[in-house]
């Protein structure tokens, strides 16, 4: 059977072990064929394609329901429930999606972009199911990086106590998040998988069974089961912990073993309550680059496949804003001791592996596990320390109440850094870092600033550090900046609270804040080529906002636009006509950012162009909306 003629999970059902390691073997060319064109997750999805199979060869699936945590291990899942046709459109616009989103298909029960929550919604689904006196199996994927996560242990926690819901947890242990894991609960995964007994039991059992009378080179699935069991005799406290939450643990097993996969889930769901099955994995299984770098082929851009290298490109980019961030965190912290950076198992993402390679006593890795990263933050601060929390925007939501309750309220000089905020681009919904300013203005005691470049992003990182009477934070955009020469030290802060002048026009004011600055510059461009002068206003602050500089020119230019990268509601925008309502001044405001819509994968470019924030749209509204001008602005 070719892999295009799937188009539903159960045709699965009946193949043979060669028919299905056959199917394995195309998924893996196809999933390669695809990220290596276009980009994507990589090393996920390699790393789970026999897990998938023998998973679905055990279940029905026009009733059984599976949700993968994340979501972005799930591209065979996708490839074998009738999106093989359109797999080459993955992460683009109107295309595929690199995570499960429950419109885009029925065999997508759950969408995920985050880590640690499929257990929980899993046990609901359970629930519900009793509830409704229904009968079908419902099955949560999750990996060891996501159960560091808080969520997954309290949904574990819940579920142990409910011996008679049916739910089967898989737990796909690779070692591995995005980078290696940290903490106790993988070290003893790591100690359980990589126990003597395991190693010996693995490599010699089955070779001593086969030695015995009448067994031959083929085990019996009786032989299999003695074979498990003594690898359990062997090893009594593997899944020990697991079992005093009160569920059935099963494993470790060997995850690109199809017999012994398959056997395991028809065992597994036997048992009437909550069963967990540990897989060992191995993170992108099947392409040799990416098993030796599993960190780097997590996800990749476009790359030659034969070498692995990535595309070459036209022209030198400037630097990406991670990494003038990395860079310049790492010469302040050789002056500061106190300095200690805190990621949230996004090392390499946010350059903060730069700092652990530089200075490794001044770094925190947490795991997936943005609440602790706060707390743990607010806590550093109570002893003098200047932490530097460098989560990405849509991440730093999970922690929302520990910024409140536990930083903000006591008025601890925690310094966040928000990496990808604004449009991401291919990830979707789930990773726009569009709502931080909205959520974090309205917290008392926070600081919010924002660089137009990663030149004032340095500047930026220095305010950041100085400022020690109250918590405060600086969003910048994902990906390249825009090529400004840069200092090596000796960087100004940025006064507090303190915008500036970037131009002078008398006709209507443009205040920018943070990637919208440059637009704004561009806005104003084409608005004068079409004789309109505008004022552009570089804020630099959301909070406080500095309306010693805004409001004269608001009452004396008397037209104001905001342009903001975030959601409109609640945003920097509402933030500027807050302020001159306050003031008692009447005057319009147009506030030119994301409405209130959820933003899908795309480019950001075109996500922009969707949204009408481009410099021509955005100056084209800018003229209907007042009215100065009626000649049109080319699109």
């Amino acid at each position: 059977m070719h892999l295009s003629e799937i188009t539903h999970p159960n045709q699965l059902h009946g193949l043979s072990i060669r028919q299905l390691e056959d199917i394995a073997r195309q998924i893996r060319e196809k999933h390669l064929e695809t990220v290596s064109t276009s980009g994507g997750h990589l090393g996920p999805g390699l790393g789970v394609v026999e897990l998938t199979l023998a998973l679905y060869q055990t279940l029905d699936l026009d009733h059984d329901k599976v949700l993968w945590d994340v979501g972005h291990q799930a591209y065979p899942h996708k490839l074998i429930t009738g999106r093989y046709h359109r797999f080459h459109t993955l992460r683009q616009k109107d295309g595929v999606a690199g995570y499960l989103k429950r419109c885009e298909s029925r065999f997508d029960h759950f969408g995920a972009g985050h880590a640690s929550t499929s257990i929980s919604a899993a046990l609901g689904m359970a629930l519900g199911r009793d509830r409704k006196g229904e009968d079908f199996k419902v099955c949560a994927i999750i990996g060891d990086g996501a159960l560091t996560g808080g969520m997954a242990l309290e949904a574990i926690n819940h579920a142990g106590h409910l011996p008679n819901t049916r739910l089967l947890v898989v737990l796909n242990d690779n070692e591995m998040s995005i980078s290696p894991n940290v903490g106790a609960i993988p070290r003893y995964l790591n100690k359980m998988r990589l126990s003597p007994p395991v190693q010996f039991l693995s490599d010699n059992l089955e070779e001593q069974f086969k030695h015995l009378p009448f067994v031959g080179d083929s085990l019996s699935p009786e032989l299999h089961r003695v074979k498990e069991g003594m690898k359990r005799l062997a090893i009594p406290k593997v899944g020990a912990v697991f079992e005093e939450l009160g569920f059935t643990y099963i494993g470790p097993i060997d995850g690109h073993n199809l017999q012994e996969l398959i056997s395991t889930f028809q065992e597994a769901h036997q048992h009437p309550g909550p069963v967990l099955v540990h897989v060992a994995t191995t993170k992108g299984k099947g392409y040799e680059i990416a098993e030796r770098d599993q960190v780097g082929y997590h996800a990749q851009s476009p790359f030659d496949l034969a070498t692995g290298k990535g595309l070459p490109s036209s022209k030198p980019k400037p630097p990406k804003y991670s990494k003038v961030f990395a860079q310049t965190l790492i010469k302040l912290a050789q002056d500061n001791p106190k300095i200690i950076g805190i990621t949230a198992a996004m090392a390499t993402g946010t350059g903060l592996n730069k700092l652990q390679e530089a200075l490794p006593q001044q770094y925190i890795d947490v795991g997936i596990a943005e609440q602790h990263a706060v707390t743990l933050s607010a806590g550093l601060a109570c002893e003098g320390m200047r932490p530097v929390a460098a989560i990405y925007s849509t991440f730093l939501q999970r922690g929302f109440d520990q910024v409140i309750h536990d930083v903000c309220i006591q008025n601890l000089p925690v310094f966040f850094c928000l990496d990808r905020a604004g449009i991401v681009g291919a990830d979707g919904p789930t990773h726009q870092g569009l709502y931080d300013i909205a959520y974090l203005r309205c917290v008392p005691n926070m600081v919010l600033m924002a660089p137009k470049d990663e030149a004032e992003l340095q500047r930026m990182l220095v305010t950041g550090i100085n400022h020690t009477s109250s918590p405060i934070a600086v969003r910048y955009p994902r990906g390249n900046g825009y090529g400004v020469p840069l200092m090596e030290e000796g960087w100004e802060p940025v006064p507090i609270g303190k915008g500036e002048v970037l131009r002078q026009g008398d006709d209507v004011l443009l205040v920018g804040y943070g990637s919208m600055v440059y637009p704004a510059l561009q806005t104003a461009e084409i608005l004068s080529e079409h004789g309109i002068e505008a004022t552009v206003v570089n804020a630099r602050f959301a909070k406080p906002l500095d309306t010693e500089l805004i409001l004269p020119l608001a009452q004396q230019i008397g037209r104001v636009v905001t342009l903001e990268e975030g959601c409109r509601m609640g945003g920097f925008g509402s933030a500027v006509a807050e302020a001159l309502m306050d003031a008692q001044m009447t005057l319009p405001v147009l506030r030119l950012g994301v409405p209130d819509q959820l933003v899908d994968h795309a480019q950001p470019d075109e996500a922009k162009a969707t949204l009408g924030l481009t410099p021509a749209q955005m100056a084209q509204r800018i003229l209907s909306t007042y009215s100065v001008e009626k000649s049109a602005v080319r699109v």
